[in-house]
């Protein structure tokens, strides 16, 4: 999903509580329900608001109650997998639900008996139609009603399954699907790791259109293309390569959400990036969004290689860097866009009209999109906690609209957000116990200090202790109180603020007389490494101080797959003992060196007292060393594209999918690929060994070009950056010379005039053709303050560029002059 990277999107684990939630003047952030990793909700025209779930689950809550609609699990009819991003992701209403009561979901089905990653039988993801039933009959679902209307869509790695569901003022049904994080190369879904979103053969990476019956609409822009198939047919993939007729747009890695815009059929599309971008992209029939080779507004895997998509692609209309403040805004580290939504005209102030909401999963933030030219964002809701915002939309509430969002915190909510004007607002209560269990008598510090009130009031605390004992009241946020007798007990906290606004009650259960489980791993080992693809198993135990030995059944198993400074979830939870699972690959070569699992082992004695063993479980890691003859030539390893040599960190167990293909260097001359050091084509897997490994492509020269010949052209000043962003120390910046005074687009090299102006340090600029090595740089030293120039022969590289790199001392700028007479060709 969601991706996450990021995100991938990415879900994140989920955090204790909510605190420190940042909302501006006039709102206010309420619990609606809980629901186990709830992934998206809607409304139903009498207002009950539908929760999917991705352990398979569908609630209804009906404002007081929630109810269980259906379990894909206990079904009878399929079997749904739940492990990494997969399970029930997506949901919709049929746009005329009172006469016909069908609801669609969005589910990873196990279609092969085999839940497993990256094999022949992975499991598919499918859009259905089932058959809601009515309030007053309960609300539930009957799974015979499935009407499956998309089939067999790739879920080969668990991740980057898209997934969301909506329907246009058209009528049509549209679904987002990702690409499917491939990681082996089996043809039938996979092309290297990440190309599926370039294929139109495949419903990978894509944004689908069908009919509420599954049919393909004619104005599918690939409905009636030559060789065209239906290729989410539930009879079966039909043969062939045409381009699937479902199709709606394209280019796409992980489309987790998108949202319409009210009352048109225009939607903006939220895509969880790769390794540097999330972006926003908007509708168009036909698109191509460019992954995987472009990422946001940039060539894949740049922040600097950016600008005008090449011909067919297009650019997203909003896009923010990972870990860097997002444009506009006050919030950084943010890495996995996730939720969307459209603000209904008239329901918030005036400056909401038009704006588009959206959120990051990994910073556990909401931002505004305004309705500018090109779009700029600002901050909305901050201080969400990672795991937020998995989906959002807008739903009845009293006589109004307010925004409803899903987050994976404390186990799982639904959230509203509320516009209250100027209106006082209630404090939101937080409460926690320390110990939570022990002998009698047991003190236990309760603390309250996470409470917050939106409008910076006073707080006073109110504490009921469910031991008979007076309730409390208190200005200090903590205070000790003393269990006598032993027992379950439910104490309760409310926040009331200086007006006498009460927050709503909040449990807070403690076990006096009881002592928590002791739960231990006994496999694996706390030294143990995993490789790729390995069945591992795990086994525990727990003792009880007062239930002695556990049974199996109150073990539960949860495995959780770190990358970087967020988590996937990749098992669980699952009850029992001896629970085997096929260890996880890398989401991609960037996630090799931060990523591991985390087991936790919680044991849950008679009482209900739960307590949890985390242990890490790491990955064997490999060095791969990339060569060339002659070096600094161009290899692909999983679809990014490196200059030799190189190396990348890799698990033991991870296949590698290498390419090498003919090519020119940094002068043009031709190479074609001869052979590899191992053995294989120029494009095969090698599956990384558990020692350090060094593999070599070896070019030969091709028959020499056509003369190079020499064509002048009246000065010109190609860059000036005193007119723009000056150079900055240690950062690379790429400038395309051709289309530029009269430099055509087959120019090999350019004369001219290098000019670096008052340097802040001394040190020296280098000049390397796009995309290639440093022994092919041109350098001109410098000196602080002082303007230095000179002549200079400019090869160009990729995209007809050069890169530029100023080095200094330290920290520093300076400005950059080239003026050139001539072009070789």
């Amino acid at each position: 999903m969601f991706g996450l990277r990021l995100l991938v999107l990415l879900f994140a684990s989920a955090s204790a509580a909510l605190h420190g939630v940042i909302v501006p003047g006039g709102f206010a952030d309420s619990l609606v329900t809980s629901a186990a990793s709830p992934t998206a909700i809607a409304f139903t025209p009498d207002g009950r608001l539908l929760i999917a779930t991705q352990p398979g689950v569908l609630h209804v809550f009906d404002g007081t109650a929630k109810t269980t609609a259906l379990d894909l699990g206990l079904s009878g009819v399929n079997v749904v997998c739940t492990e990494i991003e997969r399970g029930l992701v997506g949901l919709a209403v049929d746009p005329s639900f009172t006469a016909n009561s069908f609801i669609y979901l969005y589910y990873t089905r196990n279609k092969f008996a085999d839940c497993s990653a990256n094999v022949a039988t992975s499991p598919v993801n499918r859009v259905s139609r089932f058959t809601l039933g009515s309030a007053a009959s309960g609300s539930v679902v009957n799974p015979a009603s499935e009407l499956v209307l998309v089939d067999n869509i790739p879920s080969p790695s668990g991740y980057h399954n898209g997934g969301d569901l909506h329907f246009g003022l058209d009528g049509l049904l549209y679904i987002s699907v990702g690409d499917g994080g491939c990681q082996l190369t089996n043809p039938s879904f996979c092309q290297g790791s990440n190309a599926n979103a370039r294929r139109l053969d495949i419903l990978s990476g894509k944004i689908l259109r069908v009919g509420s019956d599954g049919s393909i609409p004619a104005a599918n822009p690939k409905a009636a293309a030559a060789g065209a198939r239906r290729c989410g047919d539930p009879a079966g993939v039909p043969p062939g390569t045409g381009p699937c007729q479902e199709m709606f747009a394209w280019g796409l890695r992980n489309p987790f959400r998108f949202a319409f815009r009210p009352g048109t059929n225009s939607f903006y599309i939220d895509e969880v990036g790769g390794n540097v971008w999330e972006e926003i992209n908007a509708s168009l029939a036909g698109a191509d969004y460019g992954w995987n080779v472009r990422e946001g507004p940039c060539v894949n895997g740049s922040s600097t290689s950016c600008g005008t998509p090449p011909v067919g692609m297009t650019n997203p209309i909003y896009a923010y860097r990972h870990g860097d403040q997002v444009p506009g805004t006050l919030t950084s580290g943010c890495g996995s866009i996730t939720g969307g939504a459209f603000v209904p005209a008239g329901i918030w102030p005036s400056a909401f009209e038009g704006s588009y909401l959206f959120s990051d999963y990994v910073c556990g933030s909401i931002f505004r999109l305004l309705p500018t030219s090109p779009p700029s964002a600002v901050d909305f809701i901050r201080g969400l906690g990672s795991s937020s915002a998995v989906a959002m939309i807008f739903g009845p509430h009293l006589a109004t609209q307010s925004l409803y969002y899903t987050s994976y915190a404390g186990g799982g909510e639904v959230r509203r957000i509320d516009y209250t004007g100027s209106a006082n607002r209630a404090p939101t209560a937080v409460g926690s116990a320390y110990p939570s269990s022990g002998a009698l008598p047991l003190i236990v510090t309760f603390d309250a200090s996470g409470s917050s009130d939106a409008d910076q009031h006073a707080l006073v605390y109110l504490w009921s202790f469910d031991d008979g004992s007076p309730d409390a009241s208190t200005a200090s946020p903590t205070l000790q109180h003393t269990y006598t007798t032993a027992g379950i007990k439910n104490a309760v906290l409310r926040a009331r603020d200086s007006l006498n606004a009460l927050s709503a009650p909040v449990t807070v259960t403690v076990f006096p007389g009881n002592s928590a489980p002791v739960p231990l791993i006994a496999s694996p080992l706390p030294d143990a490494l995993f490789t790729v693809g390995e069945p591992v198993t795990l086994t525990g135990s727990a003792q009880d101080a007062e239930d002695g030995a556990l049974a199996d059944a109150r073990l539960s198993w949860t495995l959780l797959r770190h990358h970087g400074t967020h988590t996937h979830p990749f098992l669980g939870p699952v009850t029992g003992n001896h629970i085997a699972f096929i260890a996880p690959a890398p989401e991609d070569i960037e996630a090799t060196a931060t990523s591991y699992v985390e087991i936790r082992l919680t044991a849950t004695d008679s009482s209900g007292l739960a307590a949890t063993r985390v242990q890490s479980f790491y990955p064997r890691k490999t060095s791969v060393t990339f060569d060339s003859v002659p070096s600094c030539l161009r290899i692909v390893v999983n679809d990014e594209s490196f200059r030799t040599p190189f190396s990348i960190l890799s698990w033991a167990g991870y296949p590698l999918f290498v390419s090498a293909s003919d090519q020119s260097d940094a002068v043009a001359r031709p190479f074609a690929f001869s052979s590899w050091s191992d053995g294989g084509g120029a494009a095969h897997e090698i599956v990384t060994p558990p020692s350090a490994l060094s593999v070599v492509a070896t070019f030969q020269a091709t028959a020499a070009q056509t003369p190079v010949r020499y064509y002048s052209t009246t000065p010109c000043r190609a860059v000036d950056t005193r007119l723009a962003q000056p150079l900055l120390a240690g950062v690379s910046q790429t400038f395309v010379l051709s289309g530029t005074c009269g430099i055509p687009s087959d120019a090999a090299a350019v004369a001219g005039n290098v000019t670096v102006v008052s340097p802040s340090g001394a040190g020296q600029l280098s000049i390397i053709p796009a995309g290639f090595c440093l022994t092919s740089a041109s350098t001109l030293s410098l000196d602080a303050g002082r303007t230095r120039g000179n002549n200079a022969l400019l090869t160009l590289g990729v995209s007809r560029g050069v890169e530029v790199v100023l080095a200094q001392e330290a920290p520093g700028e300076g400005d950059l002059l080239i003026d050139v007479v001539g072009y070789f060709k």
